[in-house]
């Protein structure tokens, strides 16, 4: 299985040409914690020179948004390492502080004129809601009567179509096509059609004009939203085709962008984290020119680590008989085989996605105790299979205490079953009222959910079925119906998560919990 995951591929043309450089790179400098959105973010200078001097040998130019923050500084550090840059102009509902953007913008431009070469003045305002088109292009007025560089607008495709009047005003126009964040997102092998259709569909709109495609690109993690899979190999290709098409049909590209932004994934979940060409961390090109590239470039270490789960998991099953001499049943040991190879399978795809879902202090909690219950469940469900002990119930845990059970490994098997159908039970409800930015479990998940299920091979025929796993088995069920039709059936990892949910609520409703003599 891991050597089919992790099966590389070479592409034609590699993302980075060491031959050509790219023409333009989307650049913001903030690191680690670094936001912009705290207002008393600002970046050194040093900061922003390091970053520029590396950029400037895959990229002739990069284009920036704002001027606050520190990013004011990006046309003096650009000129001492030769390169040219596109300036943006953050616009708002706040006049004033639009005022004090075009200000320094202005001034910069003035400055710099042989490294600013041309102002982008607003992005996406039009699609946020924050100004009308009156407003926009009296702005833009404005501006374009105070500086001699060319002056553009930039914003989502559809919104040029629906504001036309901004083309009026304009020298140049900067659309961005996103593929992935399509309303009808576009699976990776047709994302550079898709951009070269759409951009000649604007070159028909808005004839006399050149089109720049301001951004365009994909995130190598997130979240599926129907076809549209984030991943290295993906974005690796989709970039590169985008690249070729450029070059071959002659227009102008800024990929989004140069740097992963993990602030992003404030707004946007894990997948607006994952824009970049050098990661966030080690500030190296993702894809180095002439490698293989492969989504689990460690595959080696996760491989190794699900085979040592499969041997405790073995392990703990042939520990228990030892101490219990009897024969089990065959389809006892099938049950520890299926435990044991799905989360040999899965363990290193599961930390994975911890390390690169996990934002912040209740991010890593929630992620992490997940994986810690994954991992504990197909070992502690070993033991109760070689036991004949079944599934507990949350009342052995939290019921009365006469009838909560004494056995240790009993309470360490019910708290990583309480913590999985806690955290199961939140991610459901949130693919339920907020999924757009939500991110599929469905590997940590499905090492929980997959041992817990095996237990019924010894649950006991006698019982009451218990309230609390009978209402989260049919919130389990519920959600899962609605998510996999809402998110479609183009959506693997839907489909995935979808399925262990209702296998999850199978397995609470078959619970049964002793009577409690009165």
């Amino acid at each position: 299985m891991w050597w089919w995951l992790a099966t590389p591929i070479t592409l034609a043309r590699a993302p980075i040409d060491p031959n050509a450089k790219l023409l333009c790179v989307s650049y913001a400098p903030f690191r680690d914690a670094q936001t912009p959105l705290l207002r008393t973010t600002h970046i050194a200078p040093e900061q922003i020179a390091e970053d520029l001097a590396q950029l400037a040998k895959i990229s002739d130019c990069v284009r920036t948004y704002s001027i606050e923050n520190g990013l004011d500084q990006v046309p003096a550090q650009a000129a001492k390492v030769g390169l040219k840059v596109i300036q943006g102009i953050w616009l708002g509902s706040d006049r004033l502080k639009n005022l004090a953007q075009i200000s320094t913008a202005v001034s910069l431009a003035k400055q710099y004129p042989g490294v600013i070469t041309s102002l982008v003045v607003g992005n996406e305002v039009l699609l946020r809601g924050e100004m009308t088109t009156n407003d926009l292009a009296a702005v833009i007025r404005s501006v374009k009567a105070q500086v001699t560089v060319p002056v553009t607008y930039a914003d989502v495709w559809e919104f040029w179509l629906r504001n036309r009047e901004i083309y009026d005003v304009v020298d140049f126009v900067t659309i961005h096509i996103l593929p992935y964040w399509e309303d009808f997102p576009i699976r990776a092998k047709f994302a550079a059609s898709h951009v070269d259709s759409i951009r000649r569909r604007m070159a028909v709109a808005f004839p006399g004009k050149e089109i720049l495609i301001g951004e365009t690109g994909w995130p190598s993690q997130g979240r599926m939203r129907e076809g549209a899979l984030p991943s290295r190999t993906n974005q690796a290709r989709v970039v590169s085709e985008i690249l070729l098409l450029a070059k071959q049909e002659n227009f102008r590209v800024n990929l989004i962008e140069a740097y992963d932004q993990p602030w992003k994934r404030q707004l946007e979940g894990t997948v607006g984290g994952y824009w970049g060409l050098l990661d966030a961390v080690h500030r190296a090109l993702k894809y180095p020119p002439g490698e293989a590239i492969s989504n689990f470039p460690l595959w080696k270490w996760q491989m190794g680590s699900g085979m040592a789960l499969c041997v405790l998991v073995f392990g703990a099953a042939a520990a228990t008989l030892r101490r219990r001499p009897w024969t089990p049943r065959l389809t006892s040991w099938v049950a520890v085989a299926i435990g044991a190879a799905t989360g040999g399978v899965l363990l290193g795809i599961a930390a994975d996605k911890v390390v690169y879902e996990s934002y912040g202090f209740g991010g890593w909690l929630q992620w992490g105790a997940l994986l810690a219950a994954a991992i504990a469940s197909p070992l502690l469900c070993a033991h109760a299979l070689m036991s004949g002990r079944a599934l507990p119930t949350f009342l052995e845990l939290l019921g009365p205490r006469e009838g909560r059970s004494q056995s240790l490994l009993t309470w360490l098997l019910g708290t990583a079953l309480i913590v999985t159908t806690l955290i199961g039970a939140e991610t459901a409800l949130g693919f339920v009222f907020d999924p757009r930015y939500k991110d599929f479990p469905y590997a940590a998940l499905t090492m929980a959910v997959v041992p817990f299920a095996t237990l019924v091979l010894n649950r006991p025929q006698q019982g009451v079925r218990p309230i609390a796993e009978a209402t989260f088995a049919g919130l389990l069920a519920l959600a899962a119906i609605y998510t996999g039709l809402n998110e479609g059936r183009d959506n693997w990892q839907s489909l995935w998560t979808c399925a262990i949910y209702l296998v999850f609520a199978v397995t609470l409703w078959r619970a049964r919990a002793a009577q409690i003599p009165k």
